[in-house]
């Protein structure tokens, strides 16, 4: 939390969100950094539980405030009226802009994790935010339709980091990497890219170049 607000220059909150009482009482804190009874640093999150986020299943109140709906149906996940307050949200975003409304359904899908509640909510949304790594419905249509164009984005980084450390990058070199269209050998590449002395290193025991003939 220091780091980032020495970074950006603006306040930090932690949030934490939970769906039971003992969460709440543990990530409420303070949690502290001390050194022989000194206090150098002291933490306290804002927690949102069931105790303290109303349940909101009118739609027109989730309308007034899309943020705390989405976090009372996160807070609330595993009560009985989970599909109402949902439900209630869904009619919301569907009356608002679209960015806004992939934004908190993102949000919201991540937010359920593991529950009965989030394949609800997949059942009333047919798109969500994109979150690398989340594995949300967005992101499972998203990867296969724009892979091309993120990989040309991967490769302009591969090949600008290459000219500005001044790293010669032959034409057929250039072209192997724009070509490329695996992104995993592509951040394979990039992850190299500020280590590498010539453009002949980079490519040096790439990924594909493994290749398992079996036992003699």
């Amino acid at each position: 939390m220091a780091y980032l607000q020495e970074k950006f220059c603006l306040p930090v909150l932690l949030l934490v969100t939970c769906t039971d009482r003992s969460t709440e009482g543990w990530a409420s804190g303070p949690f502290t950094c001390e050194v022989r009874g000194w206090t150098t640093h002291s933490t306290h999150p804002l927690v949102l539980s069931p105790d303290n986020v109303p349940m909101i299943t009118d739609r027109r109140t989730a309308a007034r405030n899309l943020a705390m709906a989405t976090f009372s149906a996160i807070t609330h996940s595993k009560n009985p009226k989970a599909t109402a307050i949902l439900e209630a949200l869904f009619g919301a975003l569907r009356e608002t802009d679209p960015l806004t409304a992939v934004y908190f359904s993102g949000l919201l899908e991540i937010g359920l994790g593991d529950t009965p509640a989030r394949q609800t909510w997949r059942k009333l949304m047919g798109f969500t935010n994109f979150f690398p790594g989340r594995g949300t419905l967005l992101e499972e249509t998203f990867l296969e339709g724009e892979a091309r164009g993120e990989a040309r984005g991967e490769a302009k980084a591969i090949l600008r980091f290459l000219e500005a450390r001044g790293i010669s990058v032959p034409e057929e070199a250039r072209d192997r990497i724009a070509s490329c269209t695996d992104l995993d050998l592509l951040n394979h590449w990039l992850d190299r890219t500020p280590h590498v002395k010539s453009v002949d290193d980079l490519f040096a025991e790439d990924p594909e170049a493994t290749v398992d003939h079996g036992g003699a």
